[in-house]
């Protein structure tokens, strides 16, 4: 059974950062998070956000709340509120607004979940994920760089994730099995590990496809028996999963023989 919702404008994402031991509200204020910038979230969420069919409120909420200009650098803060992608260094980029918004909003969150986050660049799907009331979030981020200075800021902003530098392929079992998992760069196919730390009843919103083309963003929910229910919202671009479990799956399907 498959539901097909065509997105608009397409996204290049980021990688990840890591996961938030305990819930926390986003902080309402910040020595630069004045009227001006209050006034553009709100700008963009009823523009941009509700206007394209977003309902949740918590996911609304969580929107106008995270300041998304301190998750950008200094020189596109003026653009932070713009609905489409930016560039956050080592060829990255933060997601649009309404991406950010879809994905969370498909992962239907509960309190008490727990969720994984693959890829999270600046730390901004993270702040919006840690905004929903009652959740943990757990997210994997592979540049180490990124995942310094996203884990730095999301503390500094108090947002409870905990975050790790690694290989986001193979998610995080220890912490496993996760109610919800969000990935924000693409790989080619489902990476067997994060399938295996979802729990039954669970939750996988991920783009898959080729990388340097447009891929599909999938809603997966893992069933009593361990198979998946698959929903399709269209088409989405995202940066490629990297890191060493993408290319030892590669090489084996390379070294698998195909029958002729």
């Amino acid at each position: 059974m498959m539901r097909k919702a065509l997105l608009v404008s397409f996204l290049l994402l980021a990688t990840a950062c890591r996961p938030a031991v305990s819930p926390t509200p986003s902080p309402t204020a910040t020595p630069v998070d004045d009227a001006r910038y209050v006034q553009m979230r709100e700008r963009m969420v009823i523009e941009t956000i509700q206007a394209r069919g977003i309902r949740d409120e918590r996911v609304l909420e969580a929107m106008r709340t995270v300041p998304r200009h301190l998750f950008v650098p200094e020189e596109e803060r003026p653009q932070a509120y713009g609905d489409y992608p930016l560039p956050i260094g080592f060829g990255q980029t933060i997601s649009q607004p309404y991406i950010v918004a879809l994905m969370t909003e498909l992962l239907d969150l509960k309190p008490g979940d727990r969720v994984l986050e693959i890829g999270t660049g600046s730390g901004y799907q993270a702040a919006v994920l840690a905004s929903i009331p009652g959740v943990e979030v757990y997210s994997v981020e592979i540049i180490p760089e990124l995942a310094r200075s996203a884990a730095e800021r999301l503390k500094e902003l108090g947002y409870q994730v905990t975050c790790k530098q690694g290989d986001g392929y193979y998610g995080w079992p220890e912490y496993a099995p996760f109610d919800a998992i969000i990935v924000t760069a693409a790989p080619d196919h489902i990476p067997p590990p994060l399938v295996e730390q979802l729990a039954v009843g669970g939750r996988m919103v991920i783009p898959v496809g080729p990388p340097g083309g447009y891929q599909v963003l999938w809603k997966l929910v893992k069933q009593p028996d361990g198979e998946l229910k698959a929903y399709n919202y269209g088409g989405v671009a995202f940066v490629p999963l990297t890191g060493p479990g993408v290319q030892q799956h590669r090489m084996q399907e390379t070294a698998t023989p195909r029958p002729r």
